[in-house]
């Protein structure tokens, strides 16, 4: 998972989500439900009524009033209730993910909880409080973090942990919190995003070379205990790729490039569609029959061609930072909850127990109406 209104909750009709490839357009309904923040949220991550938000804030907006919290916050995803969760980090938090009992941040920080933590930490889930035993000494920049299979996984621009080195990946025993000795992959530039899912990591990035060998341009598939290369999966998208979303049949991504796009491959890497927007997709993510996308992009184009600028050459609908399409068959649904900002949308998370969908970034209006940098989406 990586970083990069009155909504506030947006209400999408149950209906609508449950045939999305039908017809009929999902209505919008909006509330006073969610805070805002008074800085960008880059990472969102569920636990089962809870959304646990990081990024550059250094406070809630509550009913206008601001509540300290130090770029970590917790949501309560039913009311909107902000939560008494506040393990307060002194830098950016760029990635979160939730294993158990226990949340993993990843960013640009230095302590948290006043404690000494080089850019990685863990913290309860209830509590907030710091682990004194996960402690880790990072070289370079962290952007994304995953678990799976009692293993945390982080990606970045990091060349070591602990003093050995490590090229862009490394990974840790969530049991003990040990680096793990074994999980060595490499990258040649840098990791954007790391997901799990169907017993296997994904990476994405700006990279063409994994384990030093050619043609796992910008998405590949490792495997979950040694970092060996799936070769099955081959897809190699053309552009960047800025976050990936898993499921249980297929692998969405979401690129940068000549106007940014949303692609959907099968395990296999075989591309199953793509949809194309006129500036960057910086956010994926699944709930039920709909792919969302978030970005910095204002349209959705009609056709893969771009021109100028990543401009739609071919036609294009109004998607200003958030789209929704068809798992199916990635076709654009009539459903809109305009955003605005030039970043706008930079982290997207779903909850199929709550049917929620939650949107982080640098936006401070959503569907018209204010509501800065935290959203949640409800079905009706």
């Amino acid at each position: 998972m990586t970083y990069r209104g009155k909504t506030l909750s947006i209400g999408l009709s149950a209906a609508a989500l449950a045939l999305a490839a039908a017809a009929a357009p999902a209505q919008a309904q909006s509330s006073d439900s969610m805070p805002s923040f008074n800085g960008a949220v880059l990472a969102i991550a569920y636990s089962g009524n809870v959304a646990f938000v990081g990024g550059d804030f250094t406070a809630a907006i509550v009913r206008g009033k601001q509540v300290a919290r130090g770029h970590l916050a917790a949501v309560d995803a039913r009311t909107g209730n902000l939560l008494p969760w506040a393990p307060a980090a002194d830098g950016r938090v760029k990635a979160i993910v939730v294993s158990g009992s226990s949340v993993y941040l990843a960013g640009d920080f230095g302590t948290v909880g006043g404690q000494k933590r080089d850019s990685l930490a863990r913290v309860d889930a209830t509590s907030g409080t710091l682990s004194a035993t996960f402690k880790h000494a990072i070289s370079g920049r962290p952007y994304a973090i995953a678990a799976g299979g009692n293993r945390l996984y982080l990606g970045g621009a990091i060349t070591a942990v602990d003093g050995q080195a490590r090229t862009r990946l490394a990974a840790f025993n969530l049991s003990t919190g040990a680096l793990d000795a074994r999980w060595r992959p490499t990258a040649d530039d840098q990791v954007e995003t790391v997901a799990t899912g169907g017993g296997r990591v994904y990476a994405g990035g700006k990279f063409h070379k994994i384990n030093s060998i050619s043609g796992y341009d910008r998405l590949a598939a490792l495997d979950p205990v040694s970092g060996a290369i799936i070769t099955a999966f081959k897809p190699r998208p053309p552009f960047i790729t800025y976050a990936i979303a898993v499921t249980a049949d297929g692998i969405y991504s979401a690129h940068g490039g000549q106007g940014g796009r949303v692609s959907a491959y099968t395990p296999g890497g075989t591309l199953r569609w793509s949809a194309t927007f006129d500036g960057d997709a910086q956010a994926v993510t699944v709930l039920g029959d709909v792919v969302y996308a978030g970005g910095h992009f204002d349209r959705a184009c009609s056709t893969a061609r771009t021109g100028t600028q990543g401009l739609c050459v071919d036609g294009s609908d109004n998607r200003v930072k958030l789209a929704a399409l068809a798992v199916g068959d990635g076709h654009l649904l009539d459903w809109t909850a305009d955003a605005n900002g030039v970043e706008g949308v930079l982290a997207l998370a779903s909850n199929a127990a709550t049917g929620t969908v939650a949107m982080g970034g640098a936006f401070t209006t959503v569907d018209g109406r204010a509501q800065k940098r935290f959203a949640q989406f409800s079905e009706g």
